[in-house]
């Protein structure tokens, strides 16, 4: 399952990974890791305190996996309003959910600081990331002065967090696309001398 270049400790992590994304907390015992790790009894204890240690690990691969591959479409090239279009576009596994957002349902990794810190730094990264890239496209004139860049980095979160939701209750991905569709409708540059522009 795993490459062979992979040590111990990495193999735990991602099995980790995998499994709180597809169980939660409660649901990846430490057997479950050990087993998708195909690692020894004694292994976890040996690279980790125990699970909580594990799982923090997991969770902040995670979230900087999340941010780099946010990074990737939000840095230049490209005008403000395509950075975000490319944002909203890019390929997910829509279906299967965010595997931070899915952390937030997740009661036991948001009861606890330790585990919900890397959460919470992730979306407000992403939330600050996307509004500074509003704030550059308003000043560029490709969106409309009067837009408050925090509110619409939270629109655009909400859009990607929210699709996911509907097009797991639909099982299409239809859902989502439609709400990034409707997001870039409102965002599109106005033509230069139309009604708002």
């Amino acid at each position: 399952m795993y490459s062979d270049g992979m040590d111990t400790a990495d193999r735990l992590i991602e099995s980790t990974r995998e499994l709180l994304w597809e169980r939660g907390y409660v649901g990846t015992s430490p057997k479950a890791i050990l087993e998708r790790a195909g690692a020894g009894q004694g292994s976890m204890y040996h690279h980790f305190r125990g699970k909580p240690d594990l799982a923090l690990a997991a969770i902040r691969r995670t979230a900087a996996e999340m941010r780099a591959a946010a990074e990737t479409v939000l840095a230049p090239p490209g005008s403000p309003y395509e950075r975000v279009e490319a944002y909203l576009r890019r390929e997910r596994d829509v279906l299967r959910g965010c595997p931070v957002g899915r952390l937030t349902m997740d009661p036991d990794v948001m009861a606890d600081a330790a585990l919900r810190a890397p959460v919470d730094e992730t979306l407000d990264w992403l939330r600050g990331r996307l509004a500074a890239l509003v704030e550059e496209g308003k000043e560029q004139g490709q969106f409309a002065p009067g837009l408050d860049a925090g509110d619409i980095a939270a629109t655009i979160l909400a859009t990607v967090q929210g699709g996911y939701v509907l097009a797991r209750a639909s099982g299409s991905p239809a859902a989502f696309d439609a709400g990034v569709r409707g997001l870039l409708t409102l965002l599109a540059p106005a033509a230069p001398g139309s009604a708002h522009g």
